[in-house]
């Protein structure tokens, strides 16, 4: 990659400032030893929300609330952030995030749980976007739920494809990189859905499902 290409990308990925809100949770990420989504994917996630008009949204992996503040910065006034997460103190950093960014509690709804077990439970049909950003090597489930989980127009996204380079490189044939590999075809060759594969960060893979 050309110095220029690389200078091109971290200046797109810094473009869209974050506010002392987010920094604070990003902070929170850093020390939990957590890597958070980049500004400029957060940007994007917060453009895709708002452009989809979104109101109810799933999140895979609450992390410290970094993501899930950008989401809800998109959604609409009146929608509904259910995010998913195993570890309950992450969770309770990202309540307070939410409450530090202005949201009201009833804007996100805590899940404590493996999402393999908790998307089964959540309503046919009912989501506008899902967004996932967990275990790499859960996603192609996470992909088949999503195909349930979203009405017609709905939108899923999966953070962290490119994982550092190794799921783009054959010669990497450890689990998690032949996994992404074979989430990347399924997307792309799946005719109920139109898809785009983003650089942003570590790779943001986005696909709407049909009308």
């Amino acid at each position: 990659m050309t110095g220029n290409r690389q200078a091109s990308w971290a200046f797109a990925d810094a473009f869209v400032a974050e506010d002392e809100a987010l920094i604070r949770a990003r902070a929170h990420s850093h020390r939990a030893g957590l890597r958070p989504v980049s500004p400029g994917t957060g940007a994007t996630l917060r453009m895709l929300a708002a452009t989809g008009d979104a109101k109810s949204v799933v999140e895979i992996g609450t992390g410290t609330g970094v993501s899930g503040i950008h989401l809800m910065r998109g959604m609409r006034a009146d929608g509904v952030l259910t995010t998913v997460d195993t570890e309950p103190d992450r969770q309770q950093l990202a309540r307070e995030a939410y409450r530090d960014a202005g949201f009201a509690a009833n804007r996100s709804r805590f899940i404590c749980g493996p999402a393999l077990e908790v998307l089964p439970r959540l309503t046919d049909g009912g989501y506008d976007l899902i967004f996932c950003d967990a275990d790499r090597l859960e996603y192609l489930h996470y992909l088949d739920a999503s195909l349930r989980l979203l009405r017609p127009g709905g939108l899923v996204c999966f953070e962290g494809v490119f994982s550092r380079g190794r799921a783009l490189d054959a010669a990497h044939q450890d689990p998690e990189s032949q996994s992404l590999r074979e989430l990347l075809r399924e997307v792309r060759d799946n005719p109920e859905l139109a898809a785009v594969l983003l650089p942003t960060d570590d790779g943001l893979l986005c696909a709407v499902r049909g009308k």
